[in-house]
């Protein structure tokens, strides 16, 4: 069992509250207000594309309804606000990264970056830097600390449908230390009626999408602007078999377990099984032929462990809305940042680049990149 950290925040602390303009964000900035905290807002700038165009807006005196929602918060909640430019790390960290995975066929999680190199790596660095104690945001998560071992890890929160802890693997013992999440407890409906009752101007905000720099989530047109000296558009749909069934319309356009869009006629529904780029060639197949029960998982990070030492298991989750299978974790090598993961019983749609989270009942283990899919022979 946990506890809850014994972090030596004091009402005198800094505390540095990341803020985006939305709902959670302003809703975390007004509880830690609440609670006496010394707060100062901050706002990252970041890439903005043009809808119409999928472009790089590059006017400085463009509007910009994130940074005025942040403003009008901040007034309200009368705190100061620091405005950091991130997006040339943003642009070489999250969207060149996207890029460059999709075209080595496999499928990243962008947020999960985002999280690692800008909101906790960047923005907790220059929060330090600055002489602030602790990096406050509006994640769904809970934060506890070990009572053996003392280290800090993450639990699911509240509002399991909102629940983000699979987005948070990445974090270190120095970063969890210094953190907050001040809506761990709190549900997305409470959230929001928080927030309309204090009369802030963002109450009835509509969520975000799920990649915040592509306009209209549309990531094949956004691939396909930025890769244009390195994308093929046309190339070859295989069966498992190797036997051409059609042709696609550029790899970066598919993802595994796709099966719409596929532009191809079956008897029964085809899926994309797995994405070749030496080939140039999408490999598809039925339903049944989606399920494998293993995966090389690399870049591991842990928070109940210290490190995969024997086999472990765990509750393991292949992307953000799978419901977490039981698996049997292996070490592999000597660098106990890869490992084989064996479920109990096959799953779908193992994609490579995906994150894998280990979970403990509601705690987490630790996590890490899906490298491969299938029997490892």
């Amino acid at each position: 069992m946990g506890k809850k950290p014994e972090i030596p925040f004091t009402k005198k602390a800094k505390v540095l509250v990341a803020m985006s303009g939305g709902v959670d964000s302003s809703a975390a900035a007004y509880l830690l207000a609440e609670q006496g905290y010394n707060l100062t807002g901050v706002y990252m700038k970041l890439p903005v594309f043009s809808s119409s165009s999928n472009k790089l807006q590059t006017d400085p005196d463009e509007i910009n309804q994130g940074l005025e929602d942040v403003q009008k918060v901040c007034q309200k909640l009368d705190i100061p606000l620091l405005v950091i430019d991130c997006r040339q790390e943003f642009q070489k960290e999250v969207i060149d990264a996207f890029c460059r995975e999709y075209m080595a066929g496999r499928t990243p999680n962008p947020c999960i970056v985002c999280n690692q190199k800008i909101k906790f790596g960047l923005l907790m660095e220059k929060a330090r830097s600055l002489g602030f104690d602790s990096l406050a945001t509006g994640h769904y998560v809970s934060l506890d600390q070990d009572r053996q071992s003392k280290n800090f890890f993450l639990k699911r929160a509240k509002d399991i449908h909102k629940d983000q802890s699979y987005f948070l693997y990445t974090l270190s013992q120095l970063q969890l230390r210094h953190i907050l999440f001040p809506l761990e407890n709190y549900n997305k409906t409470e959230v929001r009626a928080m927030v309309k009752k204090l009369a802030l101007p963002i109450h009835d905000k509509s969520e975000s999408q799920e990649i915040c720099f592509i306009p209209k989530g549309d990531y094949s047109e956004f691939l396909k602007n930025r890769t244009l000296n390195q994308a093929k558009e046309k190339g070859p749909i295989l069966n498992l078999q190797g036997k051409v069934l059609g042709y696609h319309k550029g790899i970066y356009s598919y993802t595994i377990g796709q099966r719409r869009g596929l532009g191809l006629y079956n008897p029964s529904p085809l899926y994309v099984l797995a994405i070749d780029p030496k080939q140039n060639a999408i490999i598809v197949g039925e339903e049944s032929e989606t399920y494998q029960d293993e995966l090389i998982a690399t870049q591991l990070n842990w928070m109940l462990i210290p490190s995969l030492r024997a086999p472990l298991n765990a509750y393991t989750q292949i992307r953000y809305r799978h419901q977490p299978k039981l698996a049997t974790i292996f070490p592999l090598g000597n660098d106990q940042k890869t490992a084989l993961v064996r479920f109990h019983e096959p799953v779908k749609s193992i994609a490579p680049g995906q994150s894998v989270v280990f979970y403990q009942k509601n705690r987490i283990l630790g996590g890490g990149v899906i490298d491969k899919a299938g029997r490892q022979t």
